[in-house]
């Protein structure tokens, strides 16, 4: 029974450790024997199953909210609960183990566990319940409070994390303090009629007696502080926070309405956030609170905090529609004061989607709806950014609304919704006769050159419902919602586009590229089939690099797309780019193994369409050396093996120059093959694979009938004579080997 009175009516779930020592304390005695500490399997056994450990709070609680109610409606169950642990709380910080830890020091939670409980709520306990006996024990602990280790350990405990407390020296907490922190009315009353009683003592966070009661909403134990003669009820704490300003905050309506009763209480003192009693009240929505301040007339409705926001900006900004409907009730309210980023309470609620705080405003003839922040954002822009319905419905309900008011990027209230995808508030405002469809923003983009970009189809859909959406409408780059769909893949949007009698699927950007060029190089296979459906698609336009999409796609290895494209009948596969060179040729430069041989199995692509260097596929082939994309190209009957380039080279020439020994034997195991053909110097093969020493070429190329081993080139040098001037002397040995090679060669 004593765990489960633990376990219902102690203030927060007890961790293990406290529960156990809790139990522990024998009240009457003034020594914690450690010996009669519980073990929790025991505990858990005794109450049957009714409470369970949480594992990861470590924890103890009762099994269910249900077992909780049960208990609490059958207080019979238990004799003051309240009072009993009070009495144990007690006990326990008037041990001498308790006692011995010292003022001056942190708590040792450690080795005294239950100590910070018992520091934190003894008197809570005490203010419910008090027994003679607790009543004595908390007399004599406010007795030597000042030197108590509990002084600190409740400072500690109900300031804010980031306050710092020296804790070298005492914390300055008198038993005062402490009686008015838990608001017991016995106590304040034996305290301040004592002698030499400080009645504005301040603590180490200079609040007062009479700011703690306020703090906590205690107004006994302020009445009987305030009676007292001198007391100061506007003495500011560290936050520069009046007791009013305290009691605001934490919407103790019976403390505010004590306070406010006095004449000399300023309710319009700011803390060091420039934040009124007022400002709190409205920001926490307390609406009591906000009714009593403003029942004062000295109180400023418009005093503005840190961020140059008014009371009535912040119950704005935090949706409290009460509050606002009391400030607007002020006839020296000012509805359209705005704060540090130029924002008016209707911005901010706009912003945040409070409508029904937007109802009250808007309702107001004096309310601008249309007052740009720092932004140049609206209201309306700023509900439709974050897809408000609600609020844009309210405010386009206001025939003064520009629905077209653009904001620093130059982005209309349609823009930023289509933008954001936001379909209800893009329907809303096409709702409106006088929004502009076409109204550019940023980087001269329409509202559907937006929603087209961020792939938004059912923002797409809506917009082309307008006849007067114009959806060739490019931006700063040229780039028109197609184009950008294209880039970006939104396939139902290009599909969306597409159905638009209007539309030009050919409109081309700044670089001359139009949507079926950017998705070939994009490799969007789905979106080029899309294209590639309308007739008057031309699959040959070219960019500023004179390239088509069937270029690019080869250039890049989406085979899928070159197939797409080749299926087209008016599709030609053998323009040749800026730098004079096909499909084929960048796929061979490549070396694309798979698109060589995809080109080639078409029967329109040309194999012998040379670059600008005059260079075939097959001369590139075989300067690279690629074996098998040489042996690919020759399995074309109407391949040229012997096609000089610009220096009349042939593909053989630049093998054997090159060393590609597999190549040369590719080459000669063609019939139709000249190992002769010079080039512009009139030098051979043999003489260019001489000249560079490639032995296995050399060899291969002998062994050829009807090779000219003694073939001068123009300046009058042989194969032989290349050799040994450049001392290979291996390839010296092959050509003296031959009967026919002269002995003038060989000097």
């Amino acid at each position: 029974m004593a765990t489960l009175t633990w376990a219902c009516h102690s203030k927060r779930p007890l961790q293990v450790d406290e529960l156990c020592h809790a139990l522990a304390v024998e009240i009457g005695e003034m020594d914690f024997d450690p010996e009669n500490i519980p073990s929790i399997d025991t505990l858990l056994h005794c109450c049957q199953g009714l409470i369970t450990v949480d594992k990861e709070a470590s924890t103890v609680r009762l099994i269910h909210y249900t077992v909780q109610e049960y208990l609490c409606s059958h207080p019979g169950l238990f004799s003051k609960p309240h009072s009993i642990l009070a009495e144990t709380c007690l006990t326990y910080l008037s041990s001498q183990q308790v006692k011995n830890l010292g003022s001056h020091s942190l708590p040792d939670y450690q080795s005294m566990p239950f100590l910070k409980y018992s520091s934190r709520y003894w008197g809570t306990h005490s203010r419910r319940e008090l027994s003679d006996h607790a009543r004595t024990l908390a007399l004599e602990l406010l007795g030597q409070y000042e030197d108590h280790v509990a002084a600190i350990s409740l400072v500690m405990q109900v300031l804010r994390p980031d306050y710092t407390v020296d804790i070298g020296t005492s914390p300055h907490f008198s038993r005062l303090h402490c009686a008015s922190f838990f608001g017991i009315v016995e106590f304040v009353t034996a305290i301040i009629n004592a002698e030499g009683c400080e009645i504005n003592q301040q603590d180490c966070t200079s609040s007062t007696p009479l700011a703690w009661a306020a703090r906590n909403g205690h107004v006994g134990a302020a009445k009987l502080l305030l009676e007292r003669k001198g007391v100061d009820l506007n003495c500011l704490d560290a936050d520069n926070r009046t007791p009013l300003s305290c009691a605001a905050s934490w919407a103790h309506e019976g403390m505010v309405k004590l306070l406010l009763e006095r004449g000399d209480v300023d309710p319009n003192r700011a803390d060091e956030y420039d934040q009124t009693p007022l400002g709190y009240a409205a920001a926490n929505g307390h609406e009591g609170v906000v009714k009593l301040l403003l029942g004062r007339k000295d109180v400023d409705p418009n005093r503005t905090d840190e961020n140059d926001r008014t009371p009535l900006g912040r119950a704005a900004i935090q949706g409290h529609g009460g509050v606002v409907k009391l400030l607007l009730g002020r006839k020296d309210v000012d509805p359209n004061r705005t704060d540090e980023n130029d924002r008016t309470p209707l911005g901010c609620a706009a912003a945040n989607g409070n409508e029904g705080v937007v109802k009250l405003l808007v309702g107001r003839e004096d309310v601008d709806p249309n007052r740009p922040d720092k932004y140049s954002q609206t209201p309306l822009g700023m509900a439709a950014v974050e897809g408000h319905e609600g609020v844009v419905k309210l405010l386009l309900e206001r025939e003064d609304v520009d629905p077209n008011r653009p904001d620093v990027n130059d982005r209309t209230p349609l823009a930023c919704a289509a933008i954001r995808g936001h379909e209800a508030v893009v329907k809303l405002l096409l709702g409106r006769e006088d929004v502009d469809p076409n109204r550019s923003g940023v980087n001269d983009r329409t509202p559907l050159g937006c929603a087209a970009v961020g792939g938004r189809e059912g923002v797409v859909k809506l917009l082309l419902g307008r006849e007067d959406v114009d959806p060739n409408r490019p931006d700063k780059y040229s780039q028109t919602p197609l184009r950008m769909a294209t880039i970006e893949g939104h396939e139902g949007v290009i599909k969306l586009l597409l159905e638009r009698k209007d539309i030009d699927p050919n409109r081309a950007d700044k670089h001359d590229r139009a949507p079926l060029g950017c998705a070939a190089i994009a490799g969007r296979e789905a979106v080029v089939k899309l294209l590639l459906e309308r007739k008057d698609i031309d699959p040959n336009r070219l960019d500023e690099n004179g390239r088509t999409p069937l270029g690019w796609a080869a250039i890049l290895g989406h085979e899928v797309v070159v197939k797409l494209l080749l299926e087209r009948d008016d599709v030609n596969p053998n323009y040749t780019d800026a730098y004079g060179q096909t499909p084929l040729g960048w796929a061979t430069i490549i070396r694309h193994e798979a698109m060589v041989k995809l080109l080639l199995e078409w029967g329109g692509v040309d194999p012998n369409r040379p670059d600008e260097d005059r260079i075939t596929p097959l001369g590139l082939a075989a300067l690279s050396g690629d074996e098998r994309l040489v042996k690919l190209l020759l399995e074309r009957e109407d391949v040229d093996p012997n096609r000089p380039d610009a220096g009349d080279r042939t593909p053989l020439g630049w093998a054997a120059l090159s060393g590609h020994e597999g190549v040369v034997k590719l080459l000669l195991d063609r019939e139709d093959v000249d190992p002769n053909r010079p080039d512009v110097n009139d030098r051979t093969p043999l003489g260019s694979a001489a000249a560079k020493g490639h032995e296995r070429v050399v060899k291969l190329l002998l062994e050829q009938r009807g090779v000219a081993p003694n073939r001068l080139d123009n300046y009058g040098g042989s194969p032989l004579s290349y050799a040994a001037r450049g001392g290979h002397r291996g390839v010296v040995k092959l050509l003296q080997g031959r009967e026919s090679v002269g002995s003038t060669d060989a000097q």
